[in-house]
């Protein structure tokens, strides 16, 4: 588990996720299935290159992405670093 400062200062670098117990969470609207889809698919590739892999739920024009690190059951550095890149997407 990462300290209550890390766990704040990682939080404030990030747009829009929110903290969920033992994970962080964002939902990511779109004009349709098929962007929500594209989406989907540019983090899957960020997961992909990190190893870590977010939950995606994906309800027509939303996506909902869940990250936390189950070996440590709870948040670790990589989910933040994962939630950063994605940022960058948009």
């Amino acid at each position: 588990m990462l300290p209550l400062s890390t766990l704040n200062e990682r939080m404030s670098k990030l747009r829009n996720w929110a903290l969920d117990g033992n994970s962080i969470t964002k939902d990511k609207i779109f004009r349709d299935f098929k962007e929500s889809m594209e989406f989907a698919n540019k983090v899957a590739e960020i997961a992909e290159k990190h190893n870590h892999h977010p939950m995606l739920l994906i309800n027509y024009n939303n996506v909902r992405m869940t990250l936390t690190t189950h070996t440590a059951k709870g948040l670790t550095l990589r989910d933040f670093d994962v939630a950063e890149e994605i940022d960058k997407l948009g």
